[in-house]
């Protein structure tokens, strides 16, 4: 299934992708109710049991036809697949192509840094450029979103822990990335994690290691890609991480970027994001995040 979260003044409802239609499951459950059909994302990530009964909900939408609950995906203001994750945990280094281009040695063991939950921002939301950095660089991700808790998890298991994927835009401040050894700084301003538009369930993803990605800057294709390129896979990250940690339904983990990145290219070639640049995420299977950047 193809999942969103709709934007309804305040507060975030549940939609699901077809066709180019969404079903808006609130206004839906007021015309057709149902037991047991939730319109809390967060909640559907956490409880295997809210996921059957929205896939047998959904089923008898589409039975019953067209509806108001039916709605054109461009009528919807979509909101960030997943609004409150619990930890962001992200892969620094991931792509062979994008170490080289970096001139960093291939990783030994994955590298591990984590972001915050003010990163998080919707599709077609602004991001703003931070006034103390004018160094901001785009990142096309594959996301990998928990559903199950995961501790101590072998390879071979590890993605039967995945509720599901989402584009993620990792963006990067690299003059305050690299002013310490740290990297937090760089990366956990405000809005520097757009994510969306969809969560797809792994099901629907099947192999998330032979996904084509990109990032379009201005029209311009800057990354193009596959997620075979990545050093450590999905099911070697899940199984990574949860050696050392429990990973839990609601975290999201951010996979890594493929060669193309700002930072890669000769420093008098480097042209960091400006006012009114438009950015868009592509990954196969999970459509498209588009955000606009404005100065703060």
């Amino acid at each position: 299934m193809k999942l969103l979260t709709i934007q309804k003044n305040d507060r975030l409802t549940l939609g699901v992708q077809e066709d180019g239609r969404v079903y808006d499951i609130e206004a839906a459950l007021k015309a057709v109710p149902s037991q047991g059909v939730t319109t809390d994302m967060m909640e559907l990530i956490h409880s295997s049991e809210s996921m059957q009964a929205l896939q047998g909900y959904v089923q008898q939408l589409k039975q019953a036809g067209d509806a108001e609950y039916v709605v054109q995906e461009e009528n919807v203001q979509i909101g960030p697949c997943v609004p409150t994750p619990g930890k962001i945990i992200c892969v620094g280094l991931n792509y062979r192509k994008h170490a080289e281009e970096t001139n960093a040695p291939i990783p030994e063991y994955p590298i591990l840094f984590n972001k915050f939950s003010n990163t998080i921002a919707a599709p077609g939301e602004e991001i703003p450029l931070p006034k103390v950095t004018n160094k901001v660089d785009y990142e096309a991700e594959l996301t990998i979103v928990m559903g199950k808790e995961a501790k101590y998890v072998s390879k071979d298991q590890a993605l039967d822990y995945v509720f599901g994927y989402c584009n993620v835009n990792d963006l990067s401040a690299r003059d305050l990335q690299m002013r310490t050894h740290q990297w937090l700084l760089g990366k956990s301003c405000d809005k520097f994690s757009p994510i969306g538009p969809y969560l797809v369930t792994a099901d629907e993803v099947g192999n998330p290691n032979q996904l084509d990605i990109k990032c379009i800057v201005n029209g311009e294709v800057r990354q193009h890609s596959n997620t075979s390129d990545m050093i450590f896979y999905c099911d070697e990250i899940v199984s990574y991480i949860s050696q050392h940690m429990t990973l839990s339904p609601g975290d999201i983990i951010l996979t890594g970027t493929p060669s193309g990145v700002v930072l890669g290219y000769p420093e008098d070639q480097q042209v960091y994001l400006q006012d009114g640049d438009i950015v868009t995420i592509e990954i196969e299977k999970l459509g498209a995040l588009t955000n606009r950047m404005v100065a703060e």
